[in-house]
């Protein structure tokens, strides 16, 4: 299935560690859906199923109309700033929206508000540098 450009959400990513060693992470699990793996360009979604949703809990900081996309679901993920862009499969929950409630991230004068999507470092590296820590987007899907 090909990325589609249809816009979706928008908000901060960060990155995370899932499946085999690679690049800054060590063996991790497999995430929700069993195949995340650090080195693909895979995302933790916080509404992959209701189980996930019911622990990221989008809801309290807003998001509570934040679309279903489950296992194996395409987005294209855009920087906000630099419009760099990286197709990603969602292989995971995540992340738990409720713990960062009204945490911003701005570049350029934009900013985006509360945590609404994960990236393994290689989707994240694809489109900013792991060292930010943080980035605006732009979601489709």
């Amino acid at each position: 299935m090909a990325c589609s450009n249809r816009n979706l959400w928008a908000g901060e990513t960060t990155w995370f560690c899932c499946g085999n060693a690679w690049g800054p992470c060590g063996t991790h699990g497999g995430g929700a859906c069993g195949n995340c793996r650090s080195s693909a360009n895979h995302g933790a979604w916080p509404n992959a199923s209701q189980a996930c949703y019911d622990i990221t809990r989008p809801d309290l900081c807003g998001e509570g109309n934040i679309p279903r996309r489950g296992c194996g679901s395409v987005m294209n993920v855009r920087h906000q700033c630099s419009g760099a862009t990286v197709c990603i499969t969602i292989t995971d929950c995540g992340p738990r929206m409720r713990l960062w409630c009204g945490e911003q991230t701005c570049c350029g004068g934009n900013c985006r508000v509360n945590r609404v999507l994960d990236l393994t470092p290689a989707a994240y590296s694809a489109i900013g540098d792991l060292a930010s820590g943080k980035l605006p987007v732009l979601i489709h899907g």
